[in-house]
């Protein structure tokens, strides 16, 4: 079976075939625990699951209906009240049986259906909505959108809009605290300057009895990947799970988690407050990419699916709880771990307390408890996996979602699945993924060998890598190839197979750009417009010409050249820095080479001070504000 995509190119929808996989990624339990939704993510349907029969009994066909206006990517991908196909990104149960599906890109929706399937609302959601969260009483629908920023609270019986809530940077999971008072957001990246003391991703914690108040809570350090929020059964404690970048450190060896390691963390289910945070990591064994996690009805468990790793850490709940209030009181727990401050970088903080438990398949996300099972989402088997809790010799079996899966002829897949394969590094430290999720940024300073030592950069968007040419910050790899040759030897520490490799450049090369949430119904604003202008003025269209066209029509916004523009400090001071392209710069804060200009404007004029990046000082505020709504927007 096959079906039709289109990409954007430049202005022209390509279509193409591409195989049909049913990416199995978000799941959610009936309350009685006998269902589960598993959501398709590119494949345009939520799957029902009959839990005690291990069997789909029925298939959902999502579609997306709201009234929007015709501009002009919606006429390229369906606008106006025409029903358009659409993939599911996140699903949520009502008390009742209510089942919520939120879908959809640039024009999103979430969707109601009643527990036999039926269709009843459906309502605009913004740019990119996932991760539904029902209130406790059934009332409240809150929905994240990650390319708006923001959490929109809908009252769950019209799907009307009560209250726009803004978090900080790609919200991408959620849950309720306890009588669902507070809402604990995961931001997926930081939202600070790289050069920062901390630069961590935050948890936006919003107080939804007090008129949804918010407030951002740093994560340790080097958190960035934040995939995963989980509540114990009664919402008092709040479990977080992230990558954990150690990027103050030359990036010469991976053993104990040098570069990057998975964490755990904890909050106050009813506070707010941030308890601690612990690695699932073991001393000389990674746990790449930590993605889901849940808790068990009974309380006893914690589970975290590894999609790195390919496998899930279950852990004991109490014992996990009593080590961290033993660590809080300065106590010794382990050889490493005297006080509570010791806890983030002990490898062996949960050894007895935690199980590791291989699956078959690749890529486990989402993670969901019943009946004293566990069950995941595995995205590149198309199946889903299934756990016994309470047998600690049981193994997974898993339930396949479609027709089997072979990637021997996909490229493009088998290079998507190796780019977030942790199990392929050296030690399962990290995957490409780790650094560059979904292909983008991590908003972290990496100190890479490739251009000596003491001078660490900013992790780059892969988005056109290969019609820009060189690649790295500084040019210093002539191609996208032999960039992710030198990943795999150099950052992964491993020697893979040349099919590899060409899989993995296959899957860069499909990259295509979303849709920026500055534009209004596809086209630029007239801030934006005004702003286009002002770039040609400045001088702006020189280095990153918009008539500069990749082999396909691409507009690249690169001249393709290097330049010395006095931006280099330090070690960096006299260097000529790849002029990069432009597009998608709204998804890759901070800028310049080091990440200091926390946004465009500051890039634009206190970086930019002798105008050797663009005529800019003599712009006044609102000029300088119409210019980066322009950048913004490609």
């Amino acid at each position: 079976m096959k079906r039709v995509v289109a990409v954007f190119l430049a202005g022209v929808a390509v279509f193409a075939e591409a195989a049909s996989y049913v990416s199995p990624e978000c799941l959610a339990v009936t309350p009685d625990g006998q269902r589960a939704y598993v959501t398709s993510a590119t494949g345009g349907r939520l799957l029902v699951m009959d839990l005690g029969r291990a069997k789909v009994v029925g298939e959902w066909l999502l579609k997306n209906e709201t009234e929007r206006p015709r501009g002009f990517w919606s006429s390229l991908f369906g606008g106006g009240a025409t029903a358009g196909s659409a993939d599911p990104s996140g699903v949520a149960v009502a008390p009742d049986g209510t089942v919520f599906v939120t879908g959809g890109g640039a024009e999103g929706f979430v969707q109601k259906f009643a527990a036999d399937g039926t269709p009843a609302v459906q309502a605009a959601a913004g740019h990119t909505p996932l991760a539904p969260v029902v209130s406790p009483d059934g009332a409240t629908l809150y929905v994240l959108c990650r390319f708006d920023a923001c959490v929109r609270v809908f009252d769950a019986r019209t799907l009307s809009v009560k209250a726009t809530v803004p978090v900080l940077r790609e919200p991408f999971a959620a849950a309720l605290g306890a009588g669902g008072r507070l809402l604990f957001v995961a931001n997926l990246l930081p939202a600070c300057r790289a050069t920062d003391a901390v630069v961590a991703a935050s948890v936006s914690v919003i107080d939804t009895s007090a008129g949804h108040a918010v407030q951002h809570v740093l994560l340790p350090n080097g958190s960035t990947g934040v995939r995963g929020v989980g509540a114990s059964p009664d919402g008092k404690h709040i479990y977080v799970t992230h990558t954990f970048g150690r990027y103050q450190l030359p990036t010469t060896q991976l053993e104990r988690g040098w570069m990057n390691t998975a964490g755990l963390s904890v909050f106050n289910g009813e506070t707010g407050a941030y308890v601690n945070t612990a690695l699932l990591d073991d001393v000389d064994l990674g746990a790449a990419n930590p993605w889901g996690v849940a808790v068990s009805p009974d309380g006893k468990h914690v589970v975290v699916a590894h999609a790195g790793t390919r496998e899930l850490s279950v852990i004991d709940r109490a014992e996990f709880h009593a080590r961290l209030e033993k660590a809080a009181r300065n106590e010794k727990v382990t050889e490493v771990t005297k006080s509570a401050a010791d806890v983030p970088n002990d490898l062996s903080f949960l050894v007895t307390v935690r199980r590791r438990v291989k699956l078959d398949g690749d890529g486990p996300r989402g993670v969901a408890v019943a009946g004293g099972t566990v069950y995941t989402t595995v995205y590149f088997a198309d199946a889903l996996a299934a756990l016994p809790l309470g047998d600690a010799a049981a193994k997974p079996a898993a339930v396949a979602l479609g027709a089997p899966v072979d990637l021997g002829k996909d490229r493009v897949r088998r290079g998507e699945m190796l780019w977030n394969d942790g199990a392929m590094c050296f030690q399962h430290w990290q995957s490409c993924a780790s650094c560059h999720p979904d292909g983008r940024v991590d908003a972290l300073n990496w100190d890479l060998m490739n251009d000596g030592i003491g001078n660490p950069k900013q992790t780059k968007n892969m988005i056109y890598t290969h019609l820009t040419p060189p690649t790295m910050v500084t040019g210093i790899r002539p191609d996208l190839q032999a960039c992710n040759r030198k990943g795999l030897t150099h950052i992964q520490f491993v020697v893979r197979p040349e099919e590899d490799a060409l899989c993995l450049d296959a899957y860069a090369m499909s990259l295509t750009p979303e849709v920026s949430p500055y534009r209004v119904n596809g086209a630029l604003s007239a801030k934006a417009k005004q702003g286009e202008r002002l770039f040609k003025r400045a001088g702006c269209a020189e280095c990153h010409p918009g008539d500069k066209l990749g082999p396909h029509g691409e507009r690249l916004f690169t001249n393709l050249k290097k330049f010395n523009l006095g931006l280099g400090v330090g070690n960096e001071e006299g260097r000529e820095f790849d002029t990069p392209t432009l597009v998608e710069v709204w998804r890759t804060a901070p800028y310049l080479y080091d990440g200091r200009a926390l946004t465009i404007q500051e890039l634009l004029k206190a970086c930019n001070p002798q105008d050797a990046h663009g005529a800019t000082q003599k712009l006044d505020d609102g000029e300088i504000d119409a210019l980066a709504e322009f950048v913004l927007s490609l």
